[in-house]
């Protein structure tokens, strides 16, 4: 019901679908094109830019996505009125604003008519500057190593001190909330994230991830691996000769008695992916290379997110399918992960790595990078995924007690179906006996994380009248899972958010049945 609200507010405020206009010039030049690139647009920039482009397009409608914590409106726009429906937002760490002056770029694109073919099969919605805060505290100090934009970038954080790409699960942060808000009401198919990366000198101008939990549906993860991102890498190479592939690192294993290898980062649904992921959506993270110049960020940027579009497009049908299925697919007694690892996708994968050379930012004297045109392929393993090394069986239902109103609400805002039992039931339960339970020593986004360990005792209880109960028979049920289970690494536990009640208990506070129970008739 609170996703019906919001989307019929929506549709009040954007009103009918936007004709769509002829092909023309739509838009003044970005801040970044009227300063040669030395400059990033401010929020203003953006605002004003999206203001002039919906000015002089049918085809644009604004609205916002919500807000900052500084209270600033997160302007976004709609084009197109076609099934499949797909997301773009950038800048959510504000110091990697290739992404942001890409999706104003294609913003322009679509109202000048440029990819007019889309606009009966696609809805696409762009929100350019998710980060708001972040944007605007630049410096020219900010990001070190990358290059450019010379004039300075804004930094990673909001203006609470919080990473909103570690944010998905706890919902700490206003934009968080105003984005799973809008990832409710709408419900996009697709979702696209850009980002900027650094890290390994490697030959890729940009990489990539499909959602990376064990526990996304199959289909998802396969279609996106097998179809949607090689016919992308090709036509990027072909048409742009830009080179792209699964994001990864070359992390120092061996100092760790590991083994050399392309690694991705962490399944964790605290990030933007995995999160939606787990929602039975597309998701893919772009993150252009940092050693690039800011305008070559910017267009293997744009070009990626046009290929992906495009694809969408000729594949809404399919994609719409997918996603369907996965809604629909049982996963009450299906295994699912709470303690995951790295999973061994080639053995003998073609990694290209490449060099840099250092250059001295003309305003501070410190060191930028720049990507040289050197390319070598290095044989090695890619772990580019991963799997589960324990599990736990998915239940009918959670049932949550009534006085854990905190949790209702959690609930509510990511959208997870629950009701109440109208009246106290004896019900087969199984109940989480602790073990041990420990935080960690160093905090992290301004938690010191919470680890329990135990394991699910069959038991007769009385469950009262008020307790809430989460259906696993849902389509969120993957992410109620690792929101709900004691032992998931991202779930409501491992984020303190049960402190008060775990502190010297012997039993974790939310139990689990395997019977079905119905919501009341209304």
């Amino acid at each position: 019901m609170r996703a019906l609200r919001i989307l019929a507010a929506t549709a009040v405020l954007l009103g009918a679908p936007p004709a769509i206009g002829l092909a023309q010039q739509v838009g003044p030049p970005t801040r970044a094109e009227r300063t040669d690139f030395r400059e990033t647009s401010r929020y203003e920039d953006v605002v004003e830019t999206m203001t002039a482009v919906a000015e002089g397009s049918e085809a644009i409608a604004l609205d916002t996505l919500g807000y900052s914590f500084e209270g600033r409106a997160l302007p976004m726009a709609r084009w197109g009125e076609g099934p499949t429906r797909t997301l773009v937002f950038a800048n959510i760490h504000a110091g990697e604003v290739a992404g942001k002056e890409s999706a104003l770029l294609l913003l322009r694109d679509l109202a000048g008519g440029r990819h007019a073919g889309w606009a009966d099969r696609l809805t696409v919605w762009v929100a350019p500057i998710y980060n708001a805060d972040g944007n605007e505290r630049i410096a020219l100090t900010n990001r070190p190593l990358q290059h450019g934009p010379i004039g300075g970038m804004g930094i990673r954080s909001n203006a609470q001190g919080l990473d909103l790409n570690r944010d998905f699960t706890k919902l700490e942060a206003p934009e968080s909330r105003s984005l799973v808000a809008f990832l409710d009401a709408i419900d996009p198919h697709l979702v696209v994230d850009l980002h900027t990366t650094n890290g390994t000198i490697h030959g890729y101008d940009l990489t990539y991830s499909p959602p990376l939990h064990p526990d996304t549906d199959e289909a998802i993860v396969r279609f996106l691996r097998d179809s949607l991102l090689p016919t992308v890498t090709r036509a990027m190479r072909e048409e742009g000769e830009w080179r792209a592939y699964h994001y990864g690192n070359l992390p120092d294993f061996e100092r760790l008695e590991g083994r050399r290898g392309w690694y991705t980062y962490d399944p964790g649904p605290r990030y933007s992916t995995n999160y939606v992921g787990l929602r039975n959506r597309l998701a893919i993270l772009s993150e252009a290379y940092a050693y690039l110049s800011f305008e070559e960020r910017i267009d293997v940027t744009r070009r990626f997110v046009e290929e992906i579009l495009d694809f969408a497009a000729r594949h809404g049908e399919r994609i719409r399918e997918i996603v369907d299925s996965a809604d629909r697919r049982a996963v009450p007694g299906e295994d699912l992960a709470v303690e995951t690892e790295f999973a061994l996708v080639d053995e003998d994968a073609e990694i290209l790595l490449g060099e840099v050379e250092e250059e001295s930012h003309p305003y501070t004297g410190e060191p930028m990078l720049r990507k040289r045109e050197v390319v070598r392929v290095e044989r090695m393993p890619e772990y580019t995924a991963f799997r589960a090394t324990a599990t736990e069986t998915a239940p009918a239902a959670y049932l949550v007690p009534s006085g854990l109103e905190e949790m209702a609400g959690r609930l509510e805002a990511h959208g997870a179906g629950f009701h109440r039992l109208a009246e106290a039931r004896e019900l087969d339960v199984e109940v989480f006996r602790i073990a041990a339970s420990s935080v960690a020593e160093r905090a992290y986004q301004g938690h010191r994380r919470r680890t329990l360990e135990g394991s699910w005792e069959e038991a007769r209880r009385t469950v009262p009248a008020g307790t809430i109960v989460v259906p696993m028979d849902q389509p969120l049920a993957r992410l109620a899972f690792q929101l709900l289970e004691p032992r998931a690494p991202d779930g409501f536990a491992a984020w303190n958010l049960l402190d008060g009640v775990l502190e010297g208990s012997s039993e974790y506070p939310i139990i689990r049945t395997f019977k079905r129970l119905p919501a009341p008739a209304r």
